[in-house]
């Protein structure tokens, strides 16, 4: 089975280069201040200088999603952050632009201001109104594996993960939305099951990242900087995780991911390469 789609006109999958897609932040609260732009010049530099490393799709955030902060704001001004950013980007880049919201309104108000596409951290369950959306608008979506989901006791971490996007799955068909516009991310950072510690859990869902192939759907994976990292190399500081973010992502690579979401473009696109390279030869 080959598994492909189409982000905002750009094919992913089976055969093609592996994708980067580029993080960037108009909200403050969010956990890594390198990737926060509040000022539209600033934040238009930086989506400049990602798509001259090779980002191919930028994902922009209005509300941090980290599961561990309290970041939750009103929807009236998530909202408004991501349609003041992707109206200042998109016309302007030659690339996609992706909304990173779960939430119905602001990814309506993201659309309307050119997005192509929503992540959605929620696997399609944080709003009931956010799958007709994007099946209305005939947006891309990634769909995240999402703890709010009927998680199964007991498996290895990828078989519950496999199992959790399954059900996201089935709510984006229910909805409409077309398999060929849909990419499955395993939530890296995103679950803190009372049984396993957290960086234990990352850690054996990118070794077990290819038991994502079953839903036939390409992989996004996104590692960068993230607090399984801090956890195992003792680095409170998000800034000093760069080296353990490209060593997490040239596995992910190698076990089958097909988009890499981060904040370093250019040294990711560095890993991904070579990562890529060796698994052509495995």
């Amino acid at each position: 089975m080959v598994k492909r789609a189409v982000l905002g006109g750009v094919e992913v999958g089976d055969g093609l280069p592996v994708a980067v897609v580029g993080v960037l932040n108009v909200s403050p609260e969010s956990f890594y201040g390198g990737s926060v732009f509040r000022e539209r010049d600033r934040l238009l530099a930086a989506a400049q200088r990602m798509v001259e490393a090779g980002a191919v799709l930028l994902d922009v955030g209005g509300m941090s999603s980290a599961p561990y902060l309290a970041t939750r704001i009103p929807e009236t001004e998530e909202a408004d952050r991501l349609a003041r950013a992707v109206e200042g980007l998109a016309p302007k880049l030659g690339v996609a632009i992706s909304a990173d919201t779960w939430r119905a309104g602001p990814a309506r108000q993201a659309l309307d201001a050119g997005a192509a596409v929503i992540n959605d951290v929620s696997g399609l369950l944080g709003d009931p109104g956010m799958a007709p959306l994007v099946a209305r608008r005939g947006a891309g979506l990634i769909v995240m594996a999402s703890a709010r989901g009927s998680c199964p006791d007991g498996g290895r971490p990828g078989e519950r993960v496999l199992a959790l996007l399954r059900e996201s799955l089935a709510l984006a068909r229910a909805a409409g939305i077309e398999e060929e516009r849909i990419v499955v991310d395993p939530g890296i950072g995103f679950f803190r099951p009372a049984s396993t510690a957290w960086y234990e859990w990352d850690c054996r869902v990118l070794s077990d990242l290819g038991t994502l192939g079953t839903l036939g759907r390409p992989i996004c994976v996104g590692v960068s900087r993230k607090s399984f990292l801090g956890a195992l190399l003792g680095q409170d500081n998000p800034a000093d995780r760069l080296p353990g973010s490209l060593a997490a992502t040239a596995v992910a690579v190698f076990n089958g991911a097909h988009l890499i979401r981060t904040h370093d473009v250019a040294e990711t696109r560095q890993a991904v390469r070579v990562a890529e390279a060796i698994r052509g030869r495995a």
